[in-house]
């Protein structure tokens, strides 16, 4: 069965997210994208049958959160053009249109990194601040600019 996968336009807790997050706890939200709903007339929410995409709405959340850094964790260490090809190249840093061109050429495809590029750019378009793509065994290094793949302003 298919079902819709809109974008995300607001995220609901975010009020208290901002607030625990500020009182420095590590808060987990949007796990799994969250949960589709719409507002009616009367203000109450209804949940819709739709799948939000975990990728862009942890974009849209950094940027209410006016996040300094993004950061995405998936299952490669980097990002890749021609991946699993002959001609595979790891990258190490990428600029916000050096991203768009790969994209672009369909390197990055819909159901494995395109939604990660996508969240990526539309992060750095708004905030003009840096992200980082690496996967989770990698993460501290990746934080300390020795691996992973740096995401860029142009």
């Amino acid at each position: 069965r298919t079902v819709p996968s809109p974008l995300p336009l607001e995220i609901i807790e975010l009020k208290a997210i901002r607030r625990l997050s500020q009182a420095g706890f590590v808060v987990v939200a949007c796990g799994g994208g969250g949960i589709p709903v719409i507002q009616r007339e009367s203000g109450d929410l209804r949940g819709v049958e739709a799948v939000i995409d975990k990728d862009l709405v942890s974009s849209l959340l950094a940027r209410l959160l006016e996040a300094n850094l993004f950061v995405i964790s998936t299952s490669v260490e980097k990002v890749a053009i021609n991946y699993r090809k002959p001609a595979q190249q790891w990258l190490d840093t990428i600029t916000l249109s050096e991203a768009r061109q790969h994209h672009a050429k369909g390197h990055f495809p819909p159901g494995s990194m395109g939604p990660k590029i996508d969240a990526m750019t539309q992060f750095i378009e708004e905030t003009g601040n840096p992200g980082i793509i690496t996967d989770p065994l990698n993460l501290g290094l990746a934080l300390q600019s020795k691996t992973g793949t740096h995401f860029i302003p142009d």
